[in-house]
């Protein structure tokens, strides 16, 4: 199993994606948009929700591969604006911890 790292840099989706991802990630806001993607109840730590949400969008990125009828560009962005912030949350907090304020 690769390290959350890995799978973050190998993450290569097409451009446009990546960049309404980007955008979309300045706005992303952990309590209103993660229990929507994960289901309602007590939100996981950082990396277990981005493990999650990686799990889910490789699921969008296999029906978007093969042109199935089941794929939701919408619903892959989301996943990739969520990951965009939950990574963003978790460098910080990480930062955080390091100069020992958390």
């Amino acid at each position: 199993m690769q390290d959350i790292h890995t799978r973050l840099a190998a993450l290569q989706r097409p451009r446009l994606m990546m960049r309404a991802a980007r955008i979309g990630g300045r706005d992303y806001r952990r309590l209103a948009h993660l229990p929507r993607l994960l289901g309602y109840g007590v939100l996981p730590r950082h990396t277990e929700a981005l493990l999650r949400l990686l799990d889910m969008e490789a699921e969008q990125e296999s029906l978007r591969a093969a042109a199935d009828a089941g794929h939701s560009l919408m619903r892959q962005i989301d996943l990739l604006i969520a990951i965009v912030g939950e990574a963003r949350l978790r460098a910080a907090q990480g930062s955080l911890q390091t100069v020992g304020i958390t």
